[in-house]
């Protein structure tokens, strides 16, 4: 394994790094809401605005539950808990509300993202359960409705293990984990468009053009079939088993179990244990013997990413293990923090498809980190997890709260000022974090 980084600027810097991340915090807000940051994501995005409100609970827990309240203002009918809440539409972002052509009376989306909303309310309503009551109750059944949601429209009957009808669901838009899935989606005929993220990053960070075509023939068919998610998820062009989304709602669920006996929500504990019981089978699904790791299954062919993401570890994030597996899936995690010295990257270095500055095909990301490290650190790899969380304070030191860092240099890439790596930073990565 690598050394350990153990250099620190001096004091003031650090206390500089704090004031400037609570200040991007602020710069993005937009009333209730937060950006990600301004120009390139001009509107509220899901699990983004998860990971401010547990920036903002280090200094504004008020501010913090309304971040996650103003999310569920785009819940729909269905109980999906959108990927984008649509306020107004910015020239500066395509595709925006009008090519969505969602049904939900607020704009939005129609697809959704990793849900770790349960998770973060469980941590905001115990840093101040008196003043978190009141808020937890009424937010108790949107995340009941949006779990119940994942649990029955992306699920192949018969599985366990949760689908993504679309990259954008998974949060890792261009991962590999999606290339041959996404290969199958016929691009022809799509509507022609603009793309605006190359105006604001460098093209060589950002996805293709020919994986934009697909992503926009699959809203295409969304649209077309009226957002109907269960027939998307049964018969549209794309569906993958996504281990990011079953481990982050395995552990979800956990908490929103949690949640619901400090509410006394009996009826809805005993639904939730229904949901649990399922995520050893989904794990099951989703391990790959060819590379020791959990990965991405085609729910179409069955085939498996040859890969290893950087969320094959939230397993241990999830609760879930088994002592075999756990000791090879060990052994894939050293390898791979061996070979990137900023950890953790988001694809295998030696993986021929590694990319370290394209957005989900290398990078290493804050938010990943924050959730992997979280899982280690509960199940005794302690030193693994400080591992990650130095690196991950080792880059914002040194270039600064970028959206996603290079693994091999540490350089910042994508956007710039960005919200949720300042948030991680205050609530996780920073020394003034330390215990």
């Amino acid at each position: 394994m690598s050394k350990l980084p153990t250099d620190e600027p001096p004091a003031a810097k650090k206390i500089d790094l704090d004031k400037r991340a609570i200040e991007i915090l602020r710069e993005n807000s937009w009333g209730d809401y937060t950006l990600p940051t301004k120009g390139l994501y001009p509107y509220q995005w899901n699990w983004d605005s998860m990971f401010v409100a547990l920036g903002f609970s280090e200094i504004d827990l008020d501010r913090a539950w309304t971040e996650v309240e103003s999310l569920f203002q785009g819940q729909w009918k269905n109980g999906m808990a959108a990927h984008i809440v649509f306020r107004r539409d910015s020239p500066s972002y395509f595709p925006g509300p009008k090519i969505w052509g969602g049904t939900h009376e607020v704009a939005t989306s129609g697809c959704s993202q990793p849900p770790v909303a349960a998770t973060i309310v469980r941590d905001l309503y115990e840093k101040d359960p008196q003043m978190g009551e009141e808020r937890l109750r009424k937010l108790f059944p949107r995340l009941m409705r949006w779990h119940r949601w994942f649990h029955t429209m992306r699920v192949i009957s018969g599985g366990a293990a949760i689908a993504v009808t679309h990259p954008w669901e998974s949060g890792r838009d261009n991962s590999p984990d999606w290339d041959e899935a996404l290969q199958n989606v016929d691009p022809t005929g799509v509507t022609p468009y603009q793309r605006k993220d190359l105006g604001h990053v460098d093209a060589e960070m950002r996805p293709t053009d020919a994986q934009y075509d697909r992503y926009i023939k699959l809203v295409e068919y969304g649209r077309n079939c009226g957002w109907d998610h269960s027939q998307i998820t049964r018969e549209g062009p794309f569906a993958v088993a996504d281990p990011g989304i079953t481990f982050i709602l395995a552990r979800a669920d956990r908490d929103l179990r949690a949640l619901a006996r400090y509410l006394g929500a009996r009826d809805s504990a005993r639904e939730i244990d229904k949901w649990l019981r399922r995520s050893q089978l989904a794990a099951d699904y989703l391990w790959n013997d060819q590379i020791d790791a959990y990965a991405a299954r085609d729910l179409r062919t069955g085939r498996f990413s040859d890969g290893v993401s950087s969320v094959a570890f939230l397993s241990y994030y999830a609760g879930i293990t088994r002592p075999r597996r756990d000791a090879k899936l060990q052994k894939t995690l050293t390898r791979i923090l061996d070979s990137a010295p900023y950890s953790l990257p988001s694809f295998d270095p030696q993986h021929p498809k590694f990319d370290s500055r394209r957005y989900w095909r290398g990078p290493t990301w804050a938010i990943v980190n924050y959730l992997v490290a979280r899982g280690l650190e509960e199940y005794g790899f302690a030193e693994k997890a400080q591992r990650i969380r130095l690196d991950t304070r080792k880059v914002i030191q040194n270039n600064g709260f970028y959206e996603y860092f290079d693994p091999i240099t540490g350089a910042g890439s994508g956007g710039n000022h960005f919200t949720w790596t300042a948030a991680i930073w205050l609530a996780w990565a920073s020394p003034m974090t330390d215990n």
